[in-house]
């Protein structure tokens, strides 16, 4: 986990901001929301915990809901990863890319969506990820450890057919180790 949190650039908020496309006047500075919903993710801190000195871990997490909801959160990362992957002298979008699955042990205050996972023998929950051959991650879901690979696999696969157009070959992550 790292600790320690920086902000946004300048650059980097200007790729950020060309992509949100926000024109209308705002009473919160949407620098500031990115930067508290970067500070969660780069930390792993809770909400509540949110040391962030402009706003308040309401409004931070109000747009994350918000944008969440409306895919904002899954267009941005879409449009980073299109960038990066140019960037580095790729086709924007992926044709092959890899899904794997981690089962991951729940604390005791978490009751609701977990299930043992019995292959890997493990309480808790389980993560899907599909990333191309860049590392970079175009989707993931998060389960119950007890629902088998397959099921969830397909309906994050079938999700990203809906805006990865060159995908043809998709291969899975294999673990021989418990």
């Amino acid at each position: 986990m790292q600790t320690q949190f920086e902000e946004l650039t300048d650059a980097q908020w200007q790729v950020i901001k060309e992509i949100l496309k926000d024109t209308r006047k705002r009473k919160h500075n949407l620098r500031d929301v990115v930067n508290g919903i970067l500070e969660i993710l780069r930390t792993g801190t809770q909400w509540r915990n949110l040391n962030h000195s402009k706003l308040t871990w309401q409004v931070i997490y109000y747009y994350f809901r918000r944008w969440k909801a409306n895919g904002t959160l899954e267009r941005l990362n879409s449009s980073l990863n299109a960038k990066e992957r140019t960037r580095q002298n790729k086709e924007a979008t992926p044709s092959l890319l890899c899904i794997a699955s981690q089962s991951i042990k729940s604390v005791a205050f978490i009751s609701q969506h977990k299930g043992i996972d019995v292959n890997k023998l493990i309480n808790g929950r389980k993560r899907h990820l599909i990333v191309d051959t860049l590392g970079l991650v175009w989707g993931v879901i998060v389960h119950a450890a007890d629902i088998h690979d397959g099921t969830k696999a397909h309906l994050l696969i079938e999700h990203c057919l809906g805006y990865l157009k060159r995908m043809n070959r998709i291969a899975e992550a294999k673990s021989t180790s418990r």
